[in-house]
């Protein structure tokens, strides 16, 4: 059954310094989801999203002054590749297409600021498999995405790193999709 909260009333918008405040509790929902869904994700410092949000590079989700969900850009590769990571919607906002409007802003973001950066992200959700795929992803084997080491050093905090370590960095739970800019003009 999905929540009565209407999503039209919740900001999706660009992050900035303004929404510092709020870093302690993106991590908290983004560790707390982690648990309960029993999946790896990557951890990542207080630093770290704090940069996110003053390099313009978070979008943040808030329903009046409550948080309601997050994501952040980041470059790889000489800024040849660009990750959307750390989607998280708070649970009671979940079931209602707010994640597909913080991933279709982080993606939005993604194509002014590297407009021929290929966009890539690992999941083990399948709702985020599917909202990548309406923004013209495509599964893909690790060897397409970046080979930028401080970015594969980022899953070192996964519970489900030994596999990706044992497998050469070819195999893990996570699923690889990617866009790329240049097909799609193709199309």
């Amino acid at each position: 059954m999905k929540n009565e909260i209407a999503v039209d009333e919740i900001a999706v918008q660009i992050a900035d310094e303004r929404y510092l405040s709020y870093v302690d509790t993106i991590l908290t929902t983004i560790a707390d989801a982690a648990k309960v869904r029993g999946t790896g994700i990557a951890k990542r410092s207080p630093e770290y999203i704090e940069q996110k949000i003053k390099e313009g590079k978070a979008i943040i989700a808030l329903a009046g002054e409550e948080f309601a969900g997050f994501c952040y850009i980041e470059t790889w590769g000489n800024k040849k590749f660009v990750a959307n990571s750390g989607l998280i919607v708070v649970e009671k906002y979940r079931g209602n297409g707010l994640a597909k409007q913080i991933k279709r802003k982080a993606f939005e973001l993604s194509r002014v600021r590297y407009p021929d950066a290929k966009i890539f992200g690992l999941t083990t959700g399948l709702a985020v498999m599917k909202i990548n795929s309406e923004l013209g992803y495509k599964p893909v084997t690790f060897s397409e995405l970046t080979n930028d080491e401080a970015f594969w050093k980022g899953c070192q905090s996964c519970v489900n790193y030994d596999i990706l370590q044992r497998t050469n960095r070819k195999h893990c739970l996570c699923t690889g999709m990617l866009f790329d800019p240049a097909k799609d003009k193709e199309k």
